[in-house]
């Protein structure tokens, strides 16, 4: 396969995750809003929004003072904000359309589909009418590109290539989510004695969890109250939930085998020693080393893995 054509297929697959990682995080974002709380800490749930993006900067450059309404129309509607829903949805478009003859029809159609689509409900002000559920369409686009590539593709390389990026842009998204939704509680709530703190320490979970649909995967693994230690634990060292850490790295070393000509490749033994540290760690260690110097060295090394993907597979950068 040529190398600007997978290259193509990775960002395709990487950009509509992307918009749906955003839609999952604003969703969230913007139920917890609507419960009884401080302007405070609402607008810390905001600032933390932006930052796991890395887009905080950004944004107060262009908008100052934090407010829902701006934050929103910034990580939805705004074109000159290269993470926003709208701007992935563009790219993930552009990178199928240079493609086109080696998607299926369905493939092209879901994305081409996609991107007029939400032109219009921007256009129509939709978005605004109900935020909820444009969110949850989002993600029931990104659903279908990802049935519909798995159903409809030859099993071949350009499959893995989509694959790869989805899985990795999912591992980078998921350890963010993690990294600044416990630094946001480091030790306000954590374990919370009082009623109200323990109440709000519930919601604040859950509503991690429902982030990346983990809510009744928890309740299924650990038939019990909602733990921070455990939420970690299924969100970074369980094989079995979609979204954890170690699940993505599962497929990114599966697709990245069945591509990679050298078994000594370089790319392919940076992401097993990866992989290997997430299917032999355990959480009370993670814990007592430090969850932010893990998930942020965690972070250096998947930009670091993409970056070797990129050298040894795709376009070089220039």
């Amino acid at each position: 396969m040529l190398s600007r054509t997978a290259d193509h297929l990775f960002w395709m697959s990487r950009y509509t995750e992307r918009a749906e990682n955003t839609a999952r995080m604003l969703d969230v974002n913007y139920q917890t809003s609507l419960l009884p709380q401080s302007q405070a800490v609402a607008q810390l749930g905001w600032q933390g929004l932006l930052s796991i993006s890395e887009l905080l900067y950004s944004y107060q450059e262009r908008h100052g003072e934090i407010q829902a309404r701006e934050v929103m129309d910034f990580m939805v509607k705004d074109e000159d904000n290269p993470s926003s829903i709208m701007s992935c949805l563009s790219a993930a478009r552009e990178n199928a359309r240079a493609v086109r003859g080696t998607l299926t029809t369905e493939v092209w159609e879901t994305q081409n589909t996609t991107w007029l689509e939400v032109k219009r409900m921007i256009k129509t002000g939709e978005f605004e009418k109900d935020p909820a559920q444009f969110f949850e369409w989002v993600k029931f686009r990104s659903h279908l590109s990802r049935g519909v590539t798995v159903g409809t593709m030859l099993m071949d390389e350009a499959l893995f290539f989509m694959r790869m990026g989805t899985f990795l842009e999912r591992a980078d998204n998921t350890a963010r989510l993690v990294d600044v939704k416990f630094h946001a509680v480091q030790s306000d709530f954590f374990g919370a004695a009082s009623e109200k703190d323990q109440e709000y320490d519930f919601y604040h979970w859950s509503a991690i969890l429902r982030s990346v649909s983990g809510f009744e995967v928890y309740r299924k693994v650990y038939r019990d109250v909602i733990k921070p230690e455990r939420v970690a634990e299924l969100l970074i060292l369980k094989p079995d939930m979609p979204r954890s850490l170690h699940a993505c790295l599962n497929e990114v070393v599966n697709n990245l085998s069945l591509v990679a000509s050298d078994p000594n490749s370089e790319t392919l033994r940076r992401a097993g020693k990866l992989r290997a540290e997430l299917q032999f760690g355990r959480i009370d260690e993670i814990l007592a080393t430090g969850l932010h110097a893990y998930l942020t060295q965690f972070l250096d090394r998947v930009n670091d893995l993409g970056a070797h993907i990129s050298r040894e597979f795709l376009v070089p950068v220039t």
